[in-house]
């Protein structure tokens, strides 16, 4: 996991000495990465007795079409690409912003799947 915390060193290089030490909410979880595949999900407690939905792989994405204001559930082929990072498209990984290829055409992700659980996307063209 990563510690999300504020960093010990200042811009200039000098250091900060912490009043504190690392306390448990600052630690990190690991990044879900969804891949393509039949839906598996996992429902994680987050703070204040709140819950997350992870998606570990997803088979479906809800595709929005501007145009005629309809969604329709269809099957995800691939990513085509990942502006988040360039890896992230040859692995298959999804994320908010990575451009999928469906059966309608080709989608860009607007939910979270790592926070959300499901896949929203919206049809480019």
């Amino acid at each position: 996991m990563l510690w999300q915390g504020k960093s010990v060193r200042k811009a200039t290089g000098g250091r900060y000495h912490a009043s504190r030490g690392k306390k448990r909410f600052e630690i990190g979880r690991s990044p879900a990465d969804t891949i393509i595949g039949i839906t598996r999900v996992k429902t994680i407690r987050v703070t204040g007795g709140n819950t997350k939905v992870r998606a570990l792989r997803c088979e479906f994405a809800n595709v929005s079409d501007k145009k005629t204001g309809k969604v329709q559930k269809v099957k995800i082929n691939s990513v085509a690409e990942n502006v988040a990072n360039p890896n992230y498209a040859r692995r298959s990984l999804m994320t908010k912003g990575a451009i999928i290829t469906t059966e309608l055409g080709k989608a860009q992700i607007v939910s979270r799947p790592g926070q959300d659980g499901v896949i929203n996307a919206i049809l480019i063209e």
